[in-house]
């Protein structure tokens, strides 16, 4: 029997055993291709695969950090295949697997699929810290409607379904409802919008994104489409004028140093075939936030 190896484990960055043990890993991914109520163009479902087959081209050794972030141990679980029997069965399922992912004290980092899977970790974490969470929420998109194309569980609500319990600050916003407006101004909640990211040359709306971060604990949810479609096309809802992979680099470094990111998603890459570039950028941006997380102390 032969002893080559002719591909690269499915995980993530291509590990293998030894890295990506559970038993010895301090992050984990949790890929969810969810996608069910998706507006414009479809395709999120091929995210999570999309973004674990870029991973294996990714240097292992960060510059910034001057370190290998990988050695802290990543985990991939299996893919989660949810019901089509309806958003509600399909999040239930989701609720009890996610729960299972998250035991313990490692950063599990969930790979859409659509924003909808967000609401799950959101209040899992708001249950098992008491309310005691806020959201960072990067994004062209508020997501706080009620009821988008005749459902209470479409993309476009996810944070609506959270914002009774905890507080999201979104930055990136670039595209609203007269609704959503309505709400932000009622609630008074922070929505740092993508012009401001533009014309702000000295970063003081990253100190007003964490300011507004109203706890200690925060759950981080990176919809792609925040990045400007110049740099992010593959995503079902584009909006120009982004944010860039700089911004989001200064805003994330801060954050996982001077709060406890409790868990992350990044969700709504819709892969094009032929163009890779946008799913690398995904798999980097996955791997700065453990790599950040290794240097907080988040992850052991």
């Amino acid at each position: 029997m032969s002893d080559y190896s002719w591909e690269d484990p499915y995980s993530f960055l291509g590990l293998g055993e030894e890295h990506t043990a559970l038993e010895r890993a301090a992050a984990a991914l949790l890929p969810v291709p969810y996608e069910a109520t998706t507006s414009y163009m479809a395709g999120t479902r091929h995210g999570p695969e999309a973004i674990l087959r870029a991973s294996r081209h990714v240097e292992l050794y960060d510059h910034e950090l001057d370190r290998e972030p990988y050695r802290i141990g990543i985990h991939t679980h299996p893919t989660l295949e949810l019901t089509a029997a309806g958003p509600e069965a399909a999040l239930g399922e989701l609720r009890e697997r996610y729960a299972e992912a998250a035991d313990g004290d490692r950063l599990v980092i969930a790979l859409g699929g659509e924003h909808t899977i967000t609401q799950v970790p959101i209040l899992y974490w708001a249950d098992r810290l008491g309310d005691e969470l806020a959201i960072l929420q990067f994004d062209a998109h508020a997501d706080l409607r009620d009821r988008f194309h005749g459902t209470r569980w479409s993309h476009a609500c996810v944070m609506r379904r959270v914002v009774d319990r905890v507080r999201p600050v979104g930055v990136g916003i670039r595209a609203i409802d007269v609704e959503e407006k309505r709400l932000i101004d009622e609630r008074g909640l922070t929505m740092i919008y993508a012009e401001e990211l533009a014309g702000d040359r000295d970063d003081s709306w990253v100190d007003r994104a964490l300011a507004a971060l109203d706890s200690e604990n925060v759950y981080v949810t990176f919809d792609v489409d925040f990045f400007d479609p110049a740099f992010m096309p593959s995503t079902g809802t584009p909006e120009p004028g982004g944010g860039t992979w700089g911004q989001a680099m200064t805003l994330l470094r801060r954050v996982f140093a001077e709060k406890k990111v409790v868990g992350a998603d990044v969700v709504e890459l819709a892969p094009l075939p032929g163009l890779v570039a946008p799913d690398f950028l995904v798999a980097k941006l996955i791997y700065k936030m453990i790599g950040y997380c290794s240097v907080s102390g988040g992850a052991q």
